[in-house]
Order: structure tokens, then C-alpha cells, then sequence
């Protein structure tokens, strides 16, 4: 299985879904991978398990934002459409 470490900027439409699917009350302490690149940086991220890949999502505040308000987003895009 492929590991993909990805922002979730980065993240299509369907994965976005399936990441706030998976954590629909936001992520934890026990939900959070921590690892140093190849650079050496150290890495905070949650997974994203797909069929074909493992997605590791960065975390920052964004992200945190990002899980919070996706149906709020997607209801407002809805409503424009």
C-alpha cells in the first residue's frame, strides 16, 4: 500500500469528504501520527485509509479549521449551485 503524506489543501474533493467522515468530531491525541520527514523536520499527521493508499494529512490549524466547518462549506456551495 502506497503512503502518501499530503496537506489537506491538496486533497480532492471525495478524499475531503472521507477525511471529515472519518473524524466528524475533529481528531485527538490518540488519532495523531507523529514522524520526521526525510529532512529530519518532525511531522504531525492523521490518517486517511483509501482502498489503494494511506493518506498522512498534515496537521495545522487549518486543518483543524478545514474538518470544523466542511458541511457548512459544502451546504453554502449547494445553495449557490
Amino acid at each position: 500500500m502506497k503512503r502518501i503524506l499530503i496537506d489537506h489543501k491538496k486533497l480532492d474533493a471525495m478524499l475531503a469528504a472521507r477525511l471529515v467522515a472519518s473524524y466528524p468530531d475533529g481528531y485527538g491525541d490518540d488519532d495523531i501520527i507523529s514522524f520526521k520527514n526525510h529532512r529530519g523536520e518532525y511531522i504531525e499527521a492523521v490518517e486517511l485509509r483509501t482502498e489503494d493508499a494511506l493518506y498522512l494529512v498534515k496537521i495545522s490549524q487549518s486543518l483543524s479549521h478545514f474538518i470544523a466547518n466542511y458541511f457548512d462549506n459544502d451546504e453554502e456551495e449547494e445553495e449557490e449551485g
